[in-house]
């Protein structure tokens, strides 16, 4: 998950001005990554750049290193097209090119990234694709029943046919090549989806029902579909019925804090949904300070088309760590360091939000503070970096959990510094700390 590191200063720059630690190729990869969503604007870098920062960085790293960042963007970070990207890097150099099948197996975990894959390895122009990368697209093509096709078969440029003709995939028996050759002959059964249910006309109210009763909806389906259920009046008991059995298993937590920013009357059974992934996990011993960026950096959305902001991250992992220490005091900091009021799930997402201006990102004079002013047996921020101050080393351990994706940050040195906005996050912090690897 991250790497403890005491670096000298080099003079770099955060955008905000603080001054920002020189890093390995290794840990700048791992930055530029787990908190990436591929080609996506941030506040203050485009999406292009930090692409091509990534491709420039993978032939830096050795290729073990690479190969485990692309398994870990995608299963512990569940990150789809960063882990992608890294593979099609890895098919460029010769030093890299071992591990790429093995790897591409791994990451594709939806049959739509089978033809997503392809789009990125053409990107910058048609090319033959390497022996490696067939090797690894023939091996996850099977991966995939009808089903799962037929959901993922859209159209575009690159079909999954396309696909299947390019890598020469091998059925397993006569059963899938019989559903390949309907893929084949755009004679797939049509999946039962949402999306299909409403295309052909069906009353909303009625087609989001029969999908709630016969469980046809996936965790992200409901979550992102939630309002347009209000809008139709759907009935509310299936609605927190299917909330009650959603699988958390893939869901980030800022997603359940989005979702119940439009659909606030079943925000109770939203915050328990979100709460399950922390159910049974050892608690963090002693005092945790918990310290929330909340300057406007962090008000920018996740993505262009998203209304999910930066601040969804960073609560919804306030919100875990919340649950999961045995004493927990949470801060905000943006021109100053305000303590949030004493709140559980979402009440403290209110708190964190509404705590004070979402104005300039003054970190170090929080960290001072904080170091004069309480004792913990541990320090989290939650932050994108990027400071207008000097970030002083904690008092005891520190740790920096970064949300963002740019170039140069602060949290180095003395801090254990986290990439990423997945509960895999905290679970780390956790296994950290038993192995006594922080002093």
């Amino acid at each position: 998950m991250a790497r403890l590191n005491v670096l000298n200063l080099f003079g770099r720059r955060t955008h905000e001005g603080a001054a920002a630690r020189n890093l390995s190729a290794e840990l700048q990869l791992r930055r530029s990554v787990l908190a990436c969503l591929l080609w996506e604007r941030q506040f203050y870098e485009d999406g292009v750049e930090i692409a091509g920062r990534i491709a420039e960085l993978v032939p830096k790293v050795s290729v073990d290193k690479v190969a485990a960042l692309a398994v870990e963007a995608r299963e512990a970070m569940k990150l789809r097209h960063a882990p992608l990207l890294l593979v099609r890097e890895m098919a460029r150099h010769k030093t890299h090119r071992a591990l790429v099948s093995e790897t591409l197996v791994r990451v594709i975990q939806r049959a739509d990234e089978l033809a997503e894959f392809v789009a990125i390895y053409w990107k910058d122009g048609r090319a033959p694709l390497s022996s490696q990368v067939k090797k690894g697209l023939a091996a996850a093509f099977p991966k995939f029943d009808e089903y799962q096709l037929a959901k993922y078969n859209r159209a575009g440029p690159i079909k999954l046919r396309d696909v299947l003709f390019l890598c020469h995939a091998k059925p397993r028996d006569q059963k899938q090549a019989k559903v390949w050759r309907r893929l084949v002959e755009g004679k797939l059964t049509s999946p039962d989806t949402w999306e299909v249910a409403l295309s052909v006309g069906a009353d909303k109210r009625k087609a989001w029902e029969r999908l709630l009763r016969e469980k046809k909806l996936g965790a992200l389906a409901l979550l992102r579909n939630l309002r347009n259920m209000r809008e139709a009046q759907v009935d509310e008991s299936l609605v927190l019925t299917a909330l009650e059995q959603v699988s958390t298993a893939r869901v980030l937590p800022f997603r359940f804090l989005a979702a119940a920013r439009y659909a606030p009357q079943w925000e109770q059974a939203l915050e328990q949904a979100m709460l399950k992934c922390v159910a049974g996990t050892e608690k963090l011993p002693g005092k945790t300070i918990v310290l929330v960026d909340v300057s406007g950096s962090m008000t920018a959305p996740l993505s262009h088309r998203s209304e999910m902001q930066r601040t969804d991250a960073a609560y919804g992992l306030a919100v875990l760590l919340r649950e999961i220490a045995e004493k927990v005091a949470v801060y905000s900091f943006s021109d100053n360091l305000v303590r949030v009021p004493s709140r559980r799930g979402f009440a403290l997402r209110d708190a964190i939000d509404a705590s004070q201006p979402h104005n300039g990102t003054l970190l170090g004079k929080a960290v001072e503070e904080l170091n004069r002013t309480e004792k913990r047996d541990r320090l989290i921020v939650i932050s994108d970096e990027q400071a207008h101050d000097k970030v002083v080393a904690p008092k005891g351990k520190g740790y920096l959990i970064n949300v963002a994706s740019y170039k140069n940050g602060v949290g180095y040195g003395k801090w254990t510094h986290i990439d990423g906005w997945s509960e895999a996050v905290i679970h780390y912090i956790h296994a950290l700390e038993q192995t006594a690897w922080v002093n």
